[in-house]
């Protein structure tokens, strides 16, 4: 198991646009995903679960990875934050 802590770094958050861009990069790899917030863990392969988290700016996310392609998921995730979605 992989886990990356990552930030919330765009303005807005994790509004609709930046869970679907983490959902469908997430959905590109054979292992599971999940995100954690503040004792909350939700499948970071679904849109709901990832609008259910209501990250704003500053938050911080606990991302957890495990396959057989968990360090190239982790590393796809967390360059994804930290270029602010494209928006930072």
């Amino acid at each position: 198991m992989v886990e990356r802590e990552v930030t919330v770094t765009n303005r807005a958050g994790l509004h609709t646009r930046p869970a679907s861009m983490i959902v469908r990069r997430g959905s590109q790899f054979a292992s599971d995903f999940y995100i954690q917030k503040d004792g909350y863990e939700i499948n970071g392969k679904s849109i709901i679960g990832v609008m259910t988290l209501a990250a704003e700016q500053g938050a911080t996310l606990t991302l957890l990875f495990e396959g057989p392609d968990e360090e190239e998921a982790a590393d796809a995730l967390e360059a994804l934050f930290a270029d602010g979605f494209g928006e930072a």
